[in-house]
């Protein structure tokens, strides 16, 4: 018991010496905020423990090198004035509110040796706070209010995150939900989905209607909307046409076929002869008995029935502004119908067990023309939103 303990308290010191040495060397390296993180986990429990006063050390001196640097780094940008640093700055103060509040709740941390408390200088950031988010609040309503002036859909969506932020930093602030909202709709690209038949058939409607009802692909996203229905208030940037190539369609096939099946099945016990013909006695002389086997035997008439349609498209994205073809991706779905049924003569068991549900099915009707074409439907959905989802338009 006490080699076990002595080797569990090893233990113990070899972890605590591993995650001293990974907090030193964040300090050195000037990662001070990482430093902090570890010292403070490390201090949660047993803080006053002579083996985490390594860790009260680490924490006294990051805490004071992290708050050196950050005030060093305001003084330069309030100094410079400049209203892009607004942001930096309002972070800066929350870093420095935020690291003290992380540190508070362990304080008193004693230094054993010393015969006193390591000192953490905190100050009260309120002031600085609320002052740099006002100015911060001021510079993303200005920044973005003037992004929204400009002809580029890029800067309408950077407007767009600038509004969001402000909204989510001093909610309510002004008119800002509904510039956010005018941004979104300035920075989305608006396609026109729809599509054009070029083959000699007819193309069922409510197949086109399935493929172009772009709800149900789940494809719109915030900088991207489709639209099988052109919208009055709305000008679009882009059209995605499908093309109807070719639609082929086999006839109507009835293939027949015959076979036999045989199998061979336990039925009972018979004496074992000899070869010529009398019984075979074990050395107690009695008759051997052995298995007796029979033959099933079937013939079966199978039939299949087949037809299949191919459905060859292309996918144009066109550039609305300029009508210029940007790029075209062919597709082609194929969809079979196929019924196979069968009848015997003799035994059924003959046939393997899989292979028994054709005998309870019988001829069914032909899928006309249409519905076949309408059959290709899923397979085409299928390969048409991943078209899409590999080639998105690009505002």
């Amino acid at each position: 018991m006490k080699k076990i303990t002595l080797l569990f308290s090893i233990l113990f010191l070899a972890l605590s010496s591993c995650g001293v040495k990974t907090t030193q060397s964040l300090l050195s390296d000037g990662n001070y905020d990482a430093a902090i993180d570890r010292a403070v986990e490390a201090l949660r429990t047993k803080k006053d423990s002579k083996g985490k006063q390594d860790y009260v050390f680490l924490l006294e001196e990051a805490f004071a090198k992290a708050k050196d640097r950050d005030l060093r780094n305001l003084d330069l940008m309030i100094k410079e004035a400049t209203p892009a640093n607004a942001e930096r700055v309002y972070n800066t103060y929350l870093q420095l509110n935020n690291r003290q509040e992380k540190i508070r709740p362990l304080l008193p941390l004693p230094l054993l040796k010393q015969g006193k408390n390591a000192s953490f200088v905190f100050d009260n950031y309120s002031d600085q706070i609320v002052s740099s988010k006002i100015a911060l609040s001021k510079y993303l309503y200005e920044n973005a209010s003037a992004l929204l002036k400009s002809k580029n859909k890029l800067d309408f969506r950077k407007a767009y995150d600038d509004f969001f932020y402000l909204e989510s930093l001093s909610p309510n602030y002004k008119n800002t939900k509904k510039l956010m909202e005018d941004a979104q709709f300035k920075g989305t690209d608006f396609v026109d989905v729809y599509a054009k038949n070029e083959t000699n058939m007819v193309i069922p409607k409510v197949l086109q209607d399935d493929l172009l009802d772009f709800k149900t692909y789940g494809l719109n996203d915030k900088w991207t909307v489709y639209h099988n229905l052109r919208q009055k208030n709305v000008t679009y940037d882009y059209s995605l046409v499908i093309n109807f190539r070719q639609i082929n369609i086999s006839p109507e096939q009835i293939k027949e076929k015959e076979f036999i099946k045989e199998r061979q099945v336990k039925d009972g016990v018979k004496t074992l002869l000899d070869s010529r013909g009398r019984p075979v006695k074990d050395s107690l002389g009695k008759e051997i008995k052995v298995d007796n086997y029979r033959t099933l035997r079937a013939n079966v008439y199978e039939f299949r029935q087949f037809k299949s349609c191919q459905v060859t498209a292309q996918i144009d994205y066109v550039d609305v502004k300029t009508n210029q073809l940007l790029q075209s991706f062919p597709i082609t779905s194929e969809f079979i119908f196929e019924n196979i049924y069968s009848t015997y003569k003799g035994d059924r068991s003959a046939c393997e067990e899989n292979y028994m549900s054709y005998f309870n099915k019988r001829a069914v009707p032909f899928p006309n023309n249409e519905q076949m074409v309408f059959d290709t439907g899923e397979d085409l959905k299928a390969r048409l939103k991943n078209i899409i989802v590999s080639n998105k338009f690009r505002g």
